[in-house]
């Protein structure tokens, strides 16, 4: 199975900016999806952004306008451009895919919003 592995996470104050990367273990052109989910301190994961094999981005509503996601096929690598950040944005945040049938998760990294 591919693995994932993310970084970027920080502490940053509210209206600030990070970009979150999710590198992979081999190529990423071939998988149909990958995702971004994140983690609140007792709260479900939950569905951010994901970026099909044809490069098309959907987000959840909370994160439009703010956050972009992107990929860099050549560096195996999916970004996450996190803009005018808030409180509610504090979570852990997990890159996901699909492989071979298989959901793949990365560690997570945490981000941090202050007031």
């Amino acid at each position: 199975q591919v693995q994932l592995m993310e970084s970027g996470g920080d502490l940053v104050q509210a209206g600030g900016s990070l970009r979150l990367s999710c590198v992979a273990s081999r190529s990423i052109s071939n998988f149909n999806v990958m995702d971004w989910h994140r983690q609140a301190p007792g709260r479900e994961r939950e569905f951010v952004a994901r970026m099909r094999r044809d490069g098309s981005v959907d987000y959840t509503t909370s994160v439009k306008g703010r956050f972009a996601m992107s990929r860099d096929i050549t560096q195996n690598t999916v970004y996450l451009q996190m803009n005018s950040l808030e409180p509610q944005d504090t979570a852990a945040y997990y890159c996901r895919t699909v492989d071979g049938g298989v959901v793949v998760w990365g560690p997570g990294t945490q981000v941090t919003v202050s007031t």
